[in-house]
């Protein structure tokens, strides 16, 4: 009984829970904003990979 009454005052890690859960719903809420954008986001990445392709090269 005393080692249970110790473990439930045992407050270590904490924090490292609390990191854990914060970072969670952070990647939760990126994913859902991820999810929403999703056709934006390709549109503006097929747009950077036409910009960046090479132009053809005709000879001299």
């Amino acid at each position: 009984m005393n080692l249970l009454n110790k473990l439930l005052r045992d407050e270590s890690g904490q924090g490292m829970v609390e990191y854990g859960l914060i970072l969670a719903l952070i990647a939760v809420a990126l994913i859902a904003g991820m999810t929403v954008l999703r056709e934006q986001i390709a549109g503006i990445f097929t747009r950077i990979t036409e910009a960046l392709r090479p132009a053809p090269i005709t000879p001299p």
